[in-house]
């Protein structure tokens, strides 16, 4: 007889929901697994390779060393373009308002010695002392343009003959010359050039009606010019320092020494221009004089006045000074008068200007260039005539401000080279 087997214990609960809860978990992976799109050439079951991490680096370094600096180049360069093009624009909108404080500008760098001595040793109030000068340079320049206009008057018919008489002459030249024109051809030419005249004469007098329309708003400009001169020779500095107000404290003490180098620059460089001015007058005048040239006082008014636009002033009054002398005295006076005017000039540019200048106002002469063709293009002969002195401030301004090395603080330790007893 066989014994009975032993009756199996059940397992204890723990070990059970043990049991059940991996279980669970192998499910949970299966059902995780097979919702997970895996690569194509694997399995379901079989995990995916994991993919290697991305580097974390910023995009700028994945772009070209060159074309990161091309870039920022570029991008500058439109803004500054940008900022400039305001500049100008502004500037040729408000050509009516700057051009007079430009001029009012100029004539108080050259009238400022004289105030200044008129305060300093005389004992003037600064309102007496401006005044004096301004009005006293005015009454000089109304007397000097008076001289200019009688002698103009006086001198035109004059003029006017040996102008014909030297065109009959040129109109010979061409006949019996190398050219050989033949006398219709010569006619033809003139009488077209008469019918232009002709034709073009409403035009040409509604220019010179318009100009005489403009004689009120020259006088307002001119007005404008003194009064504001007035002020700049009276408060100039004051008006000056009000001005730092909106720059921050740090920058105004900078600023104010940058401007006041500039301003001396500028009274140099007004200063000189006079003084070479005069003495190419006087030089181009005396020749004039001695050749008995018509017209010797005007073309000597003429070269002073001219010399202030450089390079471009000097060159048109020297020619007009020859046109005039080959139409009053004939081809010989005419080249004499050339020689002479190519001396002084080269006297002036290779002697005076450095000498009387110096390196403080050297502007190099490509700047000069683009300064005149910048100021011809937004205020005509006015731009000319402020552009250079413009670019000569500007330019010991920024030098100064690019050189400037603040002073010490006020508790600085100063090292002494000698102890202290």
């Amino acid at each position: 007889m066989s014994l009975p087997e032993p009756a199996t214990a059940p397992p204890p609960p723990a070990i059970e929901a043990a049991r059940w809860w991996s279980g669970l978990r192998a499910a949970r992976q299966r059902i995780d697994a097979a919702r997970t799109p895996g690569p194509l050439w694997l399995p379901a079951d079989v995990d995916p390779p994991d993919a290697p991490d991305e580097p974390h680096q910023d995009a700028d370094h994945a772009v070209a060393y060159w074309l990161r600096v091309a870039a920022a180049w570029g991008w500058r360069f439109l803004v500054l373009a940008g900022v400039g093009w305001v500049l100008l624009s502004l500037a040729g909108r408000l050509a009516q308002v700057l051009v007079p404080l430009a001029i009012a500008l100029l004539l108080a760098a050259l009238l400022a010695p004289m105030v200044r001595i008129l305060r300093e040793r005389l004992r003037l109030p600064a309102s007496l002392a401006t005044a004096i000068v301004l009005f006293g340079g005015v009454l000089l320049t109304v007397g000097f343009l008076t001289l200019l206009v009688t002698q103009l008057v006086d001198g035109m018919p004059g003029l006017a003959e040996n102008a014909a008489a030297g065109l009959q002459q040129v109109r010979e030249w061409l006949r019996t010359g190398p050219l050989h024109l033949s006398t219709s051809q010569l006619d033809s030419t003139f009488d077209a050039a008469g019918a232009w005249v002709r034709d073009n004469r409403q035009n040409l007098t509604s220019g010179l009606f318009a100009t005489a329309g403009a004689g009120f708003e020259v006088l307002i400009t001119a007005m404008l010019i003194i009064v504001v001169t007035f002020f700049f020779l009276r408060d100039g500095r004051r008006l000056w320092h009000l001005s730092m107000i909106a720059l921050p404290r740090r920058a105004r003490r900078r600023v104010l020494e940058a401007g006041d180098a500039g301003w001396l620059t500028l009274v140099a460089y007004v200063r000189a221009t006079v003084i070479v001015a005069f003495i190419d007058a006087v030089g181009i005048g005396l020749a004039l004089v001695l050749l008995r040239v018509e017209f010797a006082f005007l073309l000597a008014a003429l070269v002073f006045l001219a010399s202030f636009i450089p390079i471009v002033g000097a060159t048109v009054s020297g020619a007009v000074a020859v046109l005039v002398a080959l139409v009053d005295e004939g081809p010989l006076t005419a080249l004499i008068v050339l020689a002479a005017v190519i001396v002084v000039q080269q006297v002036e540019g290779h002697v005076l200007q450095p000498l009387i200048m110096g390196r403080a106002v050297a502007i190099h002469p490509l700047a000069v260039i683009v300064a005149l063709a910048a100021g011809v293009a937004v205020a005509g002969i006015i731009g000319a005539l402020v552009s250079v002195p413009l670019v000569a401030v500007l330019n010991t301004a920024l030098r100064h401000l690019t050189h400037y090395q603040p002073p010490p603080a006020p508790e600085a330790v100063v090292v002494s080279a000698d102890p202290v007893a």
